[in-house]
């Protein structure tokens, strides 16, 4: 049975990770449970941004991702995202994950280059199936992203 760990407020110093919502899995819809945070400058409570993690894999995660993120506009260019994922791979190991996978569209390059400045590795491009929900949403393919924690 998973049990969500106390990770309530992460930091490196320079930004912060606080924790905004611990969701439980939802089985009928391929959800893993997930720790959801509002990124933070050092001690300030001004959001600069949200990322959240999903314990685990399954379809869904090959799709979608372990790890989503968004950086709002006035702070993008400073590598918030890359320092938010590299704060937040202690929760998966802290799970006994050894890998993560992240996910965006082909043209987003702001995040892909985030990804390959975390270090993760192309694996593919692939096409959404027509059953997955970002398909339905109108999206058709992804850059899938692997992150080896070993």
């Amino acid at each position: 049975m998973f049990e969500f760990k106390d990770f309530d407020f992460l930091t490196d110093g320079e930004i912060d990770l606080r924790i905004e919502d611990k969701t439980p899995s939802n089985e009928e819809k391929g959800y893993l449970p997930a720790y959801k945070y509002r990124i933070t400058m050092h001690n300030s409570n001004d959001s600069i941004g949200n990322i959240d993690i999903r314990i685990g894999y399954n379809e869904n995660i090959y799709y979608g991702g372990n790890i989503g993120y968004s950086i709002e506009q006035a702070y993008r260019g400073n590598n918030y995202a890359t320092k938010a994922c590299e704060i937040i791979k202690q929760v998966a190991i802290a799970h006994g994950m050894d890998r993560l996978i992240i996910t965006c569209n082909p043209d987003n390059f702001p995040s892909r280059a985030t990804c390959e400045k975390v270090g993760l590795k192309l694996k593919e491009i692939i096409n959404l199936p027509p059953y997955n929900e970002m398909y339905q949403d109108g999206e058709r393919q992804k850059c899938v992203y692997e992150w080896s924690l070993k």
